[in-house]
């Protein structure tokens, strides 16, 4: 039992490393909503561009906008 939870949280551990240099490497990743197609369907049928993404089909991942909250915060403490 304790070999299954060490490997799962080794597994987690490492996921989270991969995912955060991912995230200083490439901080761009493609849009959820319009999936980096730049447009998307609305109720009536009709395509209009991606509102959050202003229609480039990139966004900046979750993970690099935490790493300049915490960056910022980490400034913002040592004036």
């Amino acid at each position: 039992m304790t070999t299954i939870a060490l490997l799962a949280s080794l597994a987690a551990f490492g996921y989270t490393v991969w995912y955060l240099i991912l995230c200083v490497v490439a901080p761009w990743g493609r849009c959820r909503r319009c999936r980096g197609r730049r447009n998307h369907r609305t109720a009536i049928g009709t395509r209009r561009d991606c509102r959050r993404c202003d229609g480039t089909g990139r966004r900046v991942r979750i993970g690099r906008r935490l790493i300049e909250y915490v960056r910022a915060e980490y400034r913002a403490g040592q004036k």
